[in-house]
């Protein structure tokens, strides 16, 4: 399927991304991980987690990186509630500092399911980054240690999110415009 473009609005900037990232970097350095290993969650995280990565090795880190790709949306613009692993992550964790970087928590589900899933295997301590939070949107009890920007209750998309596939390569966060958006794409909105 073609995606037709449409227009998006820009919500955070790249600039603004850039500069929140180095900021995270140092809040994540003095948190004073050891043995680090950061775990990106696939596919949105995929910006900001190579993006972060490289701050945090500005500041003076040397984390090695992992892949975790978890699906709670699949193709529609609304968590279904069940988290599925379609890629685990293949590093030994035990008794290590994980840092798990997510684009986006919002009812919370996904990144409580990968943050069990690590201290189950054994990590000393698995501190969690994202991008954006939207704090009232929580299904289940969980604050992120580290986060980019609060994000209104809105569908977003760039710096690595997408609707159905299109939007990642955008280097900001944007809201597209509905009113001229395809409605399969967004549920019928």
């Amino acid at each position: 399927m073609t995606i037709p473009s449409r227009r998006v609005r820009v919500l955070f900037d790249e600039a603004t991304i850039a500069r929140r990232n180095e900021e995270l970097a140092g809040t994540i350095l003095a948190a004073n991980p050891e043995n680090l290993l950061v775990v990106a969650v696939l596919k949105g995280s995929f910006m900001f987690a190579a993006d972060l990565l490289r701050a945090l090795h500005r500041v003076g880190l040397s984390p090695q990186v992992e892949f975790v790709h978890l699906s709670s949306y699949r193709t529609g613009t609304v968590s279904s509630g069940q988290v599925e692993i379609l890629r685990d992550v293949q590093s030994e964790v035990r008794g290590r500092d994980v840092l798990l970087v997510d684009d986006i928590l919002e009812s919370g589900r996904t990144v409580v399911f990968a943050k069990d899933l690590l201290m189950a295997r054994g990590a000393k301590r698995v501190l969690t980054a994202v991008l954006l939070e939207k704090p009232g949107k929580r299904a289940v009890t969980i604050e992120a240690d580290f986060v980019g920007f609060t994000c209104p209750d809105v569908f977003v998309v760039g710096y690595g999110m997408d609707a159905a596939h299109a939007y990642r390569q955008l280097p900001f966060v944007g809201v597209v415009d509905y009113a001229n958006a395809d409605p399969d794409l967004f549920g019928g909105a």
